[in-house]
């Protein structure tokens, strides 16, 4: 049985590994990352197996473009090699998008696979006026309106929005981190 529960700290080290599995230790240099440095996620959440192993994550972060119109930006999404085939991502995605909706959030942009994300209801093409700050497949550009016409809102580059990682939230109790492990 699979368990989407927030992420805490204790999850760090598991989800940075996984990562690093599923992207390569270069994950860092890829153009959504310039979006998430030094930024917390507005959402991340984590997939528990049974045996309390971390089977999946994925996280959202806040992004606005030139005139403060705000959108999520989905990523990574990753699930263990050993669990996938699983539904793991299809849960995770599913929990994710349903968090941001229900939070009031207009829109989730990203850049993947678009026969992966269809079926959640990313769409290509809905993006043509936004940029993001480095080289990006454009293709891969994908967006899914959470209130009717919100991607038509959003244009020009994005930049990062949302609160800065000097201090954490986990379990609703604030924390300090250690710099030199951002998550």
């Amino acid at each position: 049985m699979i368990t989407i529960v927030d992420e805490a700290l204790e999850h760090f080290s598991a989800r940075e590994a996984l990562l690093d599995l599923s992207f390569g230790e270069d994950r860092h240099l890829k153009t959504c990352e310039r979006l998430r440095e030094g930024q917390l996620p507005v959402f991340a959440f984590v997939a528990m197996d049974a045996t309390g192993g971390l089977a999946g994550s994925v996280r959202l972060w806040s992004v606005v473009d030139h005139v403060g119109n705000q959108s999520l930006l989905l990523g990574p999404l990753t699930v263990s090699p050993d669990m996938r085939g699983q539904k793991i991502g299809d849960l995770l995605m599913r929990h994710a998008l349903t968090q941001a909706a229900v939070h009031g959030h207009g829109s989730v942009i990203l850049v993947g696979d678009q026969a992966y994300y269809d079926r959640f209801g990313f769409q290509p093409g809905k993006l043509d006026r936004v940029d993001l700050p480095g080289p990006f497949d454009q293709q891969r550009f994908l967006g899914i309106d959470l209130s009717v016409g919100h991607l038509a809102r959003l244009d020009g580059l994005l930049k990062p929005a949302g609160e800065s990682n000097t201090t954490l939230v986990f379990g609703g109790r604030k924390k300090t981190p250690d710099l030199r492990k951002s998550v």
